[in-house]
This record gives C-alpha cells, sequence and structure tokens, in this order.
C-alpha cells in the first residue's frame, strides 16, 4: 500500500463549493485504492459542508502530518484551532484567509516531500489578496514557491489539452505580454509536459494566432508575421513540432484540435473558452513545468449554488486521478532513466 501516493488537498474558499466536491469525491470507497488522500482545512468546516450534501458518513482520520496519514482513509490536518464562520455563497475576509492556510500549509508539505501531489480546490482570486498572497492565482503563487522562472498553465482532458501564453493578465496588456521569447518557453514547457507527465512521444502542438483570421497576413495586425511565426520557427528549429498560427474561431469550430495533441492559445479566454465548452466537467487545470504536481477542476467557486448540494464533482474527481496519473509517469519515467541501456558496437572476430 505504501505505493499509493499521497495527495493533499486544499480546500478553497470555505464559502464556496469546495468541500462539497471534495466530500463527494472522498465518499467513494474506491478513492482509496489509487492514493491517500490527506485534506488541509479544519474538521468542523468539514462537517459543516458535509451536513449540506447527501454524504451520509465520511469521518476523517485527523493527523497532524502526513507521515501520520492511514491507507483507505480520508485523512485531515486541522490548520487552525479557532472556530470560523461559515457562510456558503458570501465573498467574506475569512473566505479567503482560510483559503490561503490551507494552501500555505498544503504547499509547505508538498515542497518537502511530505506528499507527492496537490490538488487544489477554488480560491477567490480577489479576496484571498494579502500581504502574503499577492498573485494573480494558484498557478503563479505555486510557480513563485517551487522558484521557477516559468509555468505553464495547461487545460487537459480526454479530448483537447490546452496551454496559454498569458495568463491572468487584463485584456489590455495581452499584446504587449505576446513576445516570441515567451511562445518559445511555454512550447518547450508544452512538450516537455506532453513528454513526461502524458507519455506523448512527439508530441504535434497548434499554435493560435492573436489577431481576428490570424492576422489576414497583417491586415489586421503584424503580431502572427513579427512574433509568433518566428517563435514556431525556433521551436521547430529545436525539435518542437509546432505548428501555425491557425486563427482560433475556426480551429475549434471545424474540429481542426483533434488533429493535434495540443494547443497553445495566446491569452486566458482565447483558450479556456473553448476548452470548457468542449470539454465540459471533465476537464483539469494542471500547472505544467514545476517540481512538483499540482492539478485543480476548471471551474471557480460558484459562490451561486453553494451549500445547495448542487455541486458536481466530476471535474475534481478527474483532478484527482490525473494528480495521481502524473506522479505516476514521472516516477517511472525517472526509473526509465536511471540506468539507460548503452548500445555498444558489435564486431565479428575474424580468422
Amino acid at each position: 500500500m505504501s505505493d499509493k501516493p499521497k495527495i493533499g488537498i486544499s480546500i478553497g474558499d470555505i464559502n464556496g463549493i469546495g468541500l462539497e466536491i471534495i466530500i463527494k469525491t472522498l465518499a467513494d470507497a474506491k478513492i482509496y485504492e489509487y492514493c491517500t488522500p490527506i485534506v488541509y482545512g479544519h474538521t468542523k468546516v468539514a462537517s459543516f459542508h458535509r451536513r449540506s450534501t447527501e454524504v451520509a458518513e465520511l469521518n476523517f482520520n485527523v493527523i497532524n502530518h502526513p507521515g501520520e496519514a492511514m491507507f483507505r482513509r480520508a485523512n485531515m490536518i486541522n490548520c487552525w484551532e479557532e472556530d470560523v464562520k461559515i457562510e456558503p455563497g458570501e465573498v467574506t475576509a475569512e473566505g479567503g484567509k482560510y483559503a490561503y492556510i490551507s494552501l500555505q500549509r498544503a504547499t509547505d508539505d508538498l515542497l518537502s516531500g511530505a506528499i507527492d501531489g496537490l490538488v487544489t480546490a477554488p480560491i477567490n482570486k480577489d479576496n484571498i489578496q494579502s500581504e502574503e498572497f499577492t498573485f494573480p492565482g494558484h498557478t503563479e503563487y505555486l510557480q513563485h514557491r517551487d522558484s521557477k522562472p516559468d509555468s505553464l498553465m495547461f487545460l487537459v482532458s480526454d479530448t483537447l489539452r490546452v496551454g496559454v501564453v498569458t495568463g491572468h493578465i487584463p485584456i489590455a496588456k495581452v499584446a504587449e505580454s505576446v513576445t516570441t521569447d515567451k511562445i518559445i518557453s511555454k512550447l518547450k514547457l508544452m512538450n516537455a509536459s506532453l513528454q513526461d507527465d502524458f507519455w506523448v512521444r512527439k508530441p504535434k502542438i497548434a499554435i493560435l494566432g492573436l489577431n481576428p483570421h490570424a492576422g489576414d497576413n497583417g491586415l489586421i495586425g503584424n503580431e502572427e508575421k513579427e512574433v509568433i511565426i518566428p517563435a514556431i520557427e525556433e521551436a521547430r528549429n529545436n525539435g518542437v513540432l509546432a505548428f501555425g498560427p491557425y486563427p482560433a474561431d475556426g480551429f475549434f469550430a471545424n474540429g481542426t484540435y483533434m488533429q493535434f495533441d495540443a494547443v497553445l492559445a495566446m491569452y486566458h479566454d482565447q483558450g479556456l473558452i473553448p476548452f470548457k465548452q468542449i470539454a465540459f466537467e471533465s476537464g483539469v487545470n494542471y500547472t505544467a513545468g514545476l517540481s512538483f504536481v499540482r492539478t485543480s477542476p476548471d471551474h471557480g467557486t460558484a459562490y451561486d449554488i453553494a451549500g445547495k448540494n448542487l455541486a458536481s464533482e466530476v471535474s475534481f474527481r478527474e483532478a484527482l486521478f490525473s494528480a495521481i496519473h502524473i506522479i505516476r509517469h514521472r516516477k517511472e519515467t525517472a526509473e526509465l532513466n536511471e540506468n539507460p541501456l548503452v548500445f555498444a558496437k558489435l564486431s565479428r572476430d575474424r580468422d
């Protein structure tokens, strides 16, 4: 049983649907055949949310450290002692405060190697802001904690994988933020992730244009000719099978995306809107390029349905299993590369 990865779970905003989808996921006993889950939150908060679900029994095993986690049980680390006011559907300072405490504690254990991967429930990117958390979202925070110069927001499913060059920035700043170097960096991260994390031997990656109709040969903008095409050419010269740029609307509408292993979009909504439409509920947000594995569901806090037992756990469950699969792929890849076979040219002895 020790080969089952320990997966940390941060609870997100306590007033959102995070704990509801966590509880519904962990209520399935089959989960424990594949991993040992460790939730970072508090049992009182979890009990409050469980009462609003149809989950009759889910008793958390309370531990102080991941090393104490029990197999075939849902484990919980209480990250604070005080009582917390829970207001489902409300945006409060407390919601952000305890979301950060959960995330910070889980990330600490992730970086120390005490857990093997992290699945994050949704946060509110506004109320979590504080002196300690000054990031647009999970991706940027985890990249900072991992001391990596770059990372890739990578939305993945069985039917479509989409990464973005620019993430959580205002649309007015997108064009100036799309540079040849940044596109090349994201392409390298995507290519490496497809090979190491998803075992795609020779990934084919499509790159979308920035402007309508991919610029129409400069008629609607020069970014394709001056920035994107040079990046594609350099990437191909370095062994990355990159193609494009493609006009985003037709690319998704006519199913061209099905001919590629992944798609690199220029900005957040260009990639995430079609992804969420095509991979509804089955999609997972994966942060590629980090030294550890982190996934999350592809939706937000859903305040409008919080506390009403209406939230679907499908995407969260997919995020949990995606983390398990990627951890195993990385482990097996490392084992295969530890002692590579050495091929020597043999020569026959001549009489």
